[in-house]
């Protein structure tokens, strides 16, 4: 076994280019999946069988080994069989049709309606940077655009007139975003009144500037939206995107198309969008235990009594 995890060593460095890391992650997850056959009595690698590759599988999981770890596991018991097949040092690639462990999708945190509403009311519209950090946060939760996405918007992007954006987004593809009444108000005050104070006789292509003429940086904008948020009382760690995900919810809470809802976030596959939906049931879930008399976890709340004069 040790010759062909050598031949396949040599193989993914010279051929694959994989990093030294990776490599060593390969050999030591090959040498125990090695270790591992040999203690079911199969002495020849070529003639694992599907069911050792599970088994060996169940025992990572069993010694509490993490769904990735297992994951990357399998990608190296996946990689050495194919080698073999493709070499025709073995008949059949037992990996096959064994599926990758899969780590349970983690809820997207969001803000609630009351918490955008204090967020948003946090800027200083009389001041200059006031007034674009407004409009910059109303965008954002109009739109669901990505930190990204929202940095990268020029002056010629935004139609305020029709009520709309083009947002540039991974792998430079463009898409149109509805903008909001709210939204299209404090851009359209911003564009008036702080960005030419801004710029003075600088010119940028930059929607949203800095004082010093340039556009925003995520880093820059990251920062601003933390410091609102510790304005506004909201204790929650807060990021640009955790706006994008209450975009999003809200907007699935309130029976939106979820396809409609996939085109404005941009995502590539419905799937990606299909998390909104969960978290929808998990917050009517929660709703239901709540407020149902019949639910386990029910409490009544105590009435008010009245003072007996």
């Amino acid at each position: 076994m040790e010759g062909l995890l050598d031949a396949f060593i040599a193989f993914i460095r010279a051929e694959r280019g994989l990093s030294g890391k990776t490599v060593d992650a390969y050999a030591a997850d090959l040498t125990a999946y090695f270790e591992d056959l040999r203690s079911r009595g199969v002495e020849d690698v070529t003639r694992a069988r599907q069911e050792d590759v599970t088994a060996h599988l169940s025992s990572l999981s069993k010694s509490g080994l993490g769904k990735r770890s297992q994951a990357r596991h399998l990608a190296a018991l996946r990689g050495f069989h194919r080698f073999l097949v493709a070499e025709r040092l073995a008949d059949k690639d037992p990996t096959e049709d064994v599926d990758t462990p899969r780590s349970a999708r983690k809820l997207p945190s969001f803000l609630t309606l009351e918490e955008v509403e204090q967020l948003l009311a946090a800027p200083d519209e009389r001041t200059s940077a006031g007034l674009r950090d407004k409009a910059m946060v109303e965008v954002l939760y109009a739109t669901g655009l990505r930190v990204s996405e929202l940095c990268g918007l020029g002056v010629n992007d935004v139609q305020l007139s029709a009520g709309y954006l083009v947002a540039k987004g991974k792998g430079a593809k463009e898409r149109i975003v509805p903008l909001g009444r709210q939204a299209v108000e404090k851009v359209r005050e911003y564009l008036a009144t702080s960005r030419p104070a801004m710029l003075g006789r600088r010119e940028s292509r930059a929607l949203f500037v800095t004082p010093r003429g340039g556009g925003f940086t995520r880093q820059g904008f990251w920062k601003l939206l933390k410091r609102y948020a510790l304005k506004a009382g909201i204790r929650k760690p807060l990021s640009p995107h955790k706006l994008r995900h209450s975009f999003a919810t809200h907007l699935v809470e309130r029976g939106a198309d979820l396809r409609a809802v996939q085109q404005m976030l941009g995502h590539a596959d419905l799937s990606t969008t299909q998390i909104y939906t969960h978290v929808n049931s998990a917050r009517l879930r929660s709703v239901y235990d709540e407020f149902h008399p019949r639910s386990d976890v029910f409490v009544p709340k105590q009435k008010k009594q009245r003072a007996v004069s």
